[in-house]
């Protein structure tokens, strides 16, 4: 089956499928997105989904498109098309098109782009059971990672080096030696105390909706949980360590720059909460 897109308001052949080439997005990466996880034909979590795009719009200040009521209908029928039970939403919002030019256009319609494609989820239970390794880069990202903004190159070139030294994962390390997050995921401990650590949210992050659901899990099931960021170091010598996202879950960590953390093995604290996240989420 020939898969379907939409775009601006026409659901349309995958591969017939184009925006203007002056669209802001081409032309300045002058937009954002959302990444939906899709289990059994339903999205995860999406009322914190669309609270988050609505907040990266604002603070690019582009227009909210359609309303939440009409965005669900389109996802609805996206999806439909598609015949996704199992896999992921894509939407993205630009500014629109106008004639290039840094500044605001005076008179401007937003575009958006939604496309969905079926992949295994929960993801691949090897992954899980054996544990994936990270490598550490320099943060090389603008101030305002908390805007899930479309300008995705240094996620991409981070992505590509953890690929090329045979890793998983990037994480990103600002200039005083803090992990910050992956180079598409958020980035957790568990420390030499036993509590579980995570980097605060604040323009330094993105923040991540599994990450906001697994901090609801992990207190109720009366994991001590602590946000605040953690060197590079304390991340090598922590009992555990582990990664989260919409399309992965909860991956342990049991390499770091080819370094072992912890036993070298998927830890009790991330085995606990993959087993929570899956009866939240499946």
């Amino acid at each position: 089956m020939s898969r379907i897109a939409y775009v601006n308001g026409q659901y349309v052949p995958h591969n017939q499928a184009a925006v203007h080439i002056e669209d802001r997005g081409y032309q300045f990466a002058d937009g954002v997105y959302e990444v939906f996880a899709v289990i059994r034909g339903k999205l995860i979590d999406p009322a914190f989904h669309f609270e988050r795009l609505e907040r990266s719009l604002r603070e690019i200040k582009i227009e909210v498109p359609l309303s939440r009521r009409s965005l669900g209908l389109v996802i609805v029928e996206v999806l439909r098309r598609n015949r996704v039970r199992n896999g992921i939403l894509y939407l993205q919002v630009t500014r629109g098109v106008a004639p290039r030019d840094h500044g605001f256009p005076a008179v401007v319609s937003p575009s958006i782009v939604m496309t969905a494609r079926a992949m295994a989820l929960p993801p691949d239970p090897h992954k899980f059971e054996n544990g994936i390794g990270v490598v550490t880069v320099p943060e090389t990202r603008w101030r305002r990672c908390d805007i899930k903004s479309i300008a995705l190159l240094p996620n991409v070139l981070a992505k590509q080096d953890a690929r090329d030294a045979g890793a998983y994962e990037a994480w990103f390390v600002d200039e005083d030696g803090f992990v910050t997050e992956g180079s598409s995921t958020n980035a957790w401990i568990v420390d030499a105390d036993g509590n579980l650590v995570t980097r605060q949210t604040n323009s330094s992050i993105l923040s991540g909706i599994t990450r906001r659901t697994l901090l609801e899990l992990a207190d109720k099931a009366g994991v001590h949980v602590i946000e605040r960021s953690f060197t590079v170091d304390e991340a090598k010598h922590a009992r555990e360590a582990f990664i989260s996202s919409a399309t992965s879950f909860v991956l342990p960590v049991v390499r770091i720059d080819g370094e072992p953390v912890g036993k070298g093995q998927p830890g009790p604290v991330a085995m606990q909460l993959e087993t929570l996240y899956r009866r939240y989420a499946v």
